[in-house]
């Protein structure tokens, strides 16, 4: 079976998670398979599994959502591949082949206001959002929830979606406790600051609790380069001081350390298609309270605090709870590890393999 895959997004934030950690399991596990690689060899040189025997990488350089795409891609695939699989939903309109397509959230459709959205993108996204529906063989979404929205916003068969769970890597399980991150007792947002985050609520409610908790917040992910930055919650963040600390984007390893030393993850988003961080945070022993909302309450299951993501003021009394009660964190530390403990990358890239292979086969 021969599989090309559109790599283009190696550094899309979470897309590269999910490809980083699902493709090695793929290229190892299944050495009778030939992967075509589309990409950029330059990202590709910072992996080696790009590097395998049954691996072909070809150069394809085009900007994410841009028109040279819609005909680079399609004429970048090997005409012997079995299958084109996008691990985005911009797949290219000219390709006339077998399509997979994995579909990580329906903010788009679901929420544009979120997504800068005007007439034109709007549009856009309902164009790619319905070919998609038509043109591909198989469409796996990372949660039933996205499952839903899609069949919500544009119906279609619902044989077509496939529900694949993405994971955590065995280096998030029992983390060795480094150097402290921050030298007083906090609490922890990860995530960037794009609107739907809610970033700005958890500030505000944040402000309203600080003054009955030791705790500062900081907040780990990228705040630059984005269409749709929440700029109110950047003002809010200035307005607390020091109180509230930014990290920017930092690495894995540094990244479980702030989650093994934190007191509690708060995650406040309003949409997720799944939301790794929680699970992170569970594996990591820390742990988390998060928005009632989205996929989140599929992917936590009894193993968080939860609050309404609207509300600042449920928000607030949640982060003083959890930030008061020794006894609800390590009951939530338990129940967190034993959740975690069942979203595994190699479990997702089984479930991605068995897709591809009935997909090729039809």
């Amino acid at each position: 079976m021969k599989i090309a895959i559109d790599l283009r997004m190696l550094r899309h934030s979470g897309i590269t998670s999910y490809l980083v950690n699902t493709l090695p399991h793929l290229i190892r596990d299944h050495p009778e398979a030939h992967f075509y690689l589309l990409g950029d060899p330059r990202q590709m040189d910072e992996h080696a599994w790009t590097h395998a025997e049954n691996v072909t990488r070809t150069e394809c350089i085009a900007s994410i959502y841009s028109l040279s795409e819609q005909w680079k891609v399609a004429r970048r695939v090997p005409r012997d591949s079995d299958l084109l699989w996008c691990p985005h939903y911009n797949i290219p309109l000219l390709y006339r082949g077998k399509l997979v397509v994995t579909l990580h959230d329906a903010l788009h459709l679901a929420m544009p206001q979120f997504v800068g959205a005007g007439p034109h993108k709007r549009a856009y996204a309902r164009i790619m959002f319905t070919a998609l529906r038509r043109k591909a063989t198989t469409i796996m979404c990372d949660s039933r929830f996205t499952a839903a929205e899609l069949a919500r916003c544009i119906p279609g068969p619902e044989a077509q979606l496939h529900v694949i769970y993405l994971g955590v890597s065995e280096s998030w399980f029992h983390v060795e406790k480094g150097p402290r991150p921050h030298e007083r007792p906090y609490l922890l947002y990860v995530g960037n600051v794009k609107p739907h985050k809610n970033l700005r609520r958890l500030l505000n409610a944040f402000e309203l609790v600080r003054d009955r908790i030791p705790h500062d917040l900081l907040i780990v992910g990228q705040r630059e380069g984005f269409i749709t930055p929440d700029d109110a919650a950047g003002a809010k963040a200035l307005e607390l001081g020091n109180r509230v600390h930014f990290t920017g984007h930092v690495d894995d390893a540094t990244l479980r350390q702030c989650y093994t030393h934190a007191d509690a993850l708060v995650f406040p988003s309003l949409y997720e298609g799944f939301g790794l961080p929680p699970l992170e945070a569970m594996a990591c022993g820390c742990p988390v309270a998060t928005s009632r909302a989205a996929s989140l309450p599929e992917v936590c299951g009894d193993a968080a605090l939860y609050f309404d993501p609207h509300s600042e003021t449920d928000i607030a009394e949640k982060i003083e709870q959890i930030a008061s009660d020794r006894e609800l964190r390590a009951g939530l530390v338990a129940k967190g590890i034993e959740r975690a403990q069942g979203f595994r990358w190699q479990d997702t890239a089984a479930s991605v393999w068995n897709v591809l292979r009935a997909a090729g086969a039809t």
